[in-house]
């Protein structure tokens, strides 16, 4: 009897082990803005069946990895709530889509999406409100906004933590470093991996670059996403994806740990310029150890057009791109990128 007790104790152990151990290499993807269609203040801004086929082009990319990240611009709405006013109707933009949609972005892949952006806020708290069930009703987690400004989830048994930030009003605040840092070390201190997305920065093509100081942009602090993101890193994030600027900016590695500073417009119909750069948006694949560590990234080139679903760019515009961005805004820069869209630790100096 005492052997059989022996025999299933080390069993139930070594199947608790087996349970508990951690993958070696963890997968996250990183998308840019995604703005389904609009229906206000009428119908014409929805694309064709419900937009079931927006990013069936690159489903089987963004479902491929244990994590795929979004942003969201706009709100999940059927009804109720009142479209925001704007101080300047010239560049104000006000996007609302139907509540099923977030069944495409559960369809697509879609693990988590930032809230925090210009955007949430366009119907109020109801459109909030609405957004966060409809994510949540789809199976999608989310945060961003100040009353849920992080999330903890486990996929493929890995913990992940995911916090999100930005310059506007019922946002965590990209401009409270102290706060965010707060909320980063507790992540880190209860989490695998820790993925932070911001939305900041200067938008258009005029703003390629990471300026290294604040953007103020139309009157609003806008943050310093260099230092927002060295910070974090600092603090405990171990994955660091920038929204914001409507167009893509370069890449770094800080302390073996990844930051895209700006991922553009990834699927967005109409009601948002997509023309020349602006069209242009990667698929980012992260890969890390289970502590974080950066591995090595792949980049997929994505373009749009107007009023079209996303899809694969065999010319890699947006993969060159970061290329000379990064190579322009980071001379002192640790990666390098090869043609195929193979982001690597650089062997210069070794």
């Amino acid at each position: 009897m005492g052997r059989i007790f022996i025999l299933c104790t080390s069993i139930l152990i070594g199947s608790i082990e087996l349970f508990s151990q951690k993958k070696d290499t963890v997968a996250v993807i990183g998308v840019g803005d995604i703005m389904m269609g609009t229906n206000y203040p009428d119908n014409s801004g929805l694309p064709p069946q419900d937009g079931k086929e927006l990013m069936r082009a690159v489903e089987p990319i963004l479902k491929n990895a244990d994590v795929t990240v979004g942003n969201l611009e706009g709100v999940l709405l059927d009804k109720g709530g009142y479209a925001k006013t704007c101080r300047d109707p010239k560049v104000c933009y006000v996007f609302r889509s139907p509540e099923r949609y977030a069944l495409n972005l559960a369809n697509a892949g879609f693990d988590v999406m930032s809230l925090a952006n210009n955007h949430s806020g366009d119907f109020g708290e109801v459109g909030k409100k609405s957004s966060i069930k409809a994510l949540e009703s789809a199976g999608i987690e989310q945060a961003g906004q100040a009353t849920k400004p992080y999330v903890t989830f486990i996929r493929n048994g890995i913990r992940f933590g995911f916090a999100a930030f930005a310059p506007n009003t019922g946002c965590a605040n990209i401009n409270d470093l102290p706060a965010a840092k707060k909320i980063v070390q507790h992540l880190d201190s209860i989490s695998d991996i820790v993925i932070v997305s911001f939305h900041g920065g200067a938008e258009g093509p005029a703003h390629e670059h990471v300026p290294r100081k604040n953007e103020i942009f139309y009157g609003e602090n806008r943050g310093n996403v260099y230092e927002f993101s060295h910070k974090l890193i600092e603090a405990g994030a171990d994955i660091v994806f920038g929204h914001g600027p409507h167009v893509t900016r370069a890449i770094e590695l800080y302390k073996n740990r990844f930051i895209a500073y700006s991922l553009g417009n990834f699927c967005t119909y109409g009601g948002i310029n997509v023309s020349g750069i602006n069209g242009w948006a990667p698929i980012i694949k992260v890969f890390t150890n289970a502590k974080g560590e950066f591995l090595k990234a792949h980049i997929t080139s994505t373009k749009q057009n107007f009023r079209s679903p996303v899809a694969i760019d065999s010319q890699l515009q947006v993969l060159k791109r970061i290329k000379q961005l990064t190579q322009q805004d980071f001379i002192e820069s640790s990666i390098d990128i090869d043609e195929n869209g193979w982001v690597k630790k650089s062997t210069k100096g070794l």
